[in-house]
């Protein structure tokens, strides 16, 4: 039995989808809806139960129910992930306090345990995208929400999570594929300048203010959900993956410019793109980071490394195939 958490968001709905494809299907969905369109996320899948969050915390009260499943696992995906909220109390008791009285019940009750971290935990730093706990206590996330992250991860690093009990936290870089249309601006930069590109026949993006870079070379570790879903199916499948931190990247540094090009071959193809630079907020100045790769040497030595779709098919396979045509993984 696998219970997700935040199943009817991206990654979480894209994850129930993969396990349907194995043939799983005794999956409890748990998430809060409110009044956003992640339900749209539900339609295509196969799945025993669904439980908005309050009711899933008095559930856990109960949790007796699942003493005689024997192969039961938690995958916790839910958490509030805008890198712009401020209410730090909010993110504290949402993404921190939750997450460590899931954890603390899960292992309690013998689930295993897989949960979602974030490569916001790694900060300002430009380079050692490592996933290794000896350096947990070096990160200076940049946000609320990236704090929020590493502190969990080290609550399950201190009650000996990732070595007793094989829990594996997965640090997502920029992910992007179908199924994100509900996260407004936290959508990936192909889902967000979608409609930019068919509106005007151009793309903005911000301007460059460091010595090295060029207007539109600043540099992000893309992956692709499709891609991204072949390393969960493999922790999934196979209990004897060892417990830690992985990062979840596809290990290549890529320009936005690449990404816009990518795009535009894919909506316009044959047309020369029409990139536009604009100047970046005050705000985000002094926070902006140039160059992200995720370290997955990890990901080889485990085995979890799978091929990764070049940027140029995989930004086209999801506006051709996805965004063009308003479907759902």
């Amino acid at each position: 039995m696998y219970i997700v958490t935040g199943g009817a968001g991206f990654i979480g709905s894209c994850f129930v989808k993969k396990l349907n494809d194995h043939g799983i299907t005794d999956i409890i969905i748990v998430d809060k809806m409110n009044s956003s369109e992640k339900w749209k996320n539900l339609r295509n899948l196969k799945y025993k139960e669904y439980q908005e969050l309050e009711t899933f915390k008095h559930t856990m009260s109960r949790y007796s129910l699942y003493d005689r499943v024997v192969d039961k696992s938690v995958w916790h995906f839910g958490a509030c992930s805008d890198t712009t909220v401020t209410d730090s109390a909010y993110m504290m008791d949402n993404n921190y306090k939750f997450s460590c009285d899931l954890y603390d019940w899960s292992i309690r009750n013998g689930f295993r345990f897989v949960y979602a971290s974030s490569a916001a935990t790694y900060g300002a730093r430009e380079d050692k995208f490592i996933d290794d706990t000896t350096d947990i206590y070096n990160l200076r996330p940049l946000n609320a929400y990236g704090y929020s992250k590493h502190l969990f991860d080290t609550h399950v690093l201190q009650n000996k999570g990732f070595s007793k009990h094989k829990a594996i936290g997965l640090k997502f870089f920029n992910v992007f594929g179908p199924n994100e249309y509900h996260k407004g601006d936290m959508r990936s930069i192909i889902c967000k300048k979608y409609s930019e590109i068919k509106n005007t026949k151009q793309i903005t993006l911000f301007k460059s203010y460091r010595l090295g870079y060029t207007h539109g070379d600043q540099q992000r570790d893309f992956i692709y959900i499709k891609d991204a879903l072949n390393i969960l199916i493999k922790i999934a499948l196979n209990k004897k993956i060892a417990g830690g931190l992985y990062n979840i990247g596809s290990g290549i540094a890529t320009t936005w410019n690449e990404v816009a090009i990518s795009m535009y071959n894919a909506i316009y193809p044959g047309r020369r793109p029409v990139i536009k630079y604009i100047e970046m907020p005050e705000k985000l100045k002094g926070k902006y980071q140039y160059y992200t790769k995720a370290d997955i040497t990890k990901l080889k030595l485990s085995g979890l490394l799978c091929d990764f779709t070049p940027i140029q098919e995989s930004v086209k396979d999801y506006i051709v195939n996805y965004i063009d045509k308003d479907n759902y993984l």
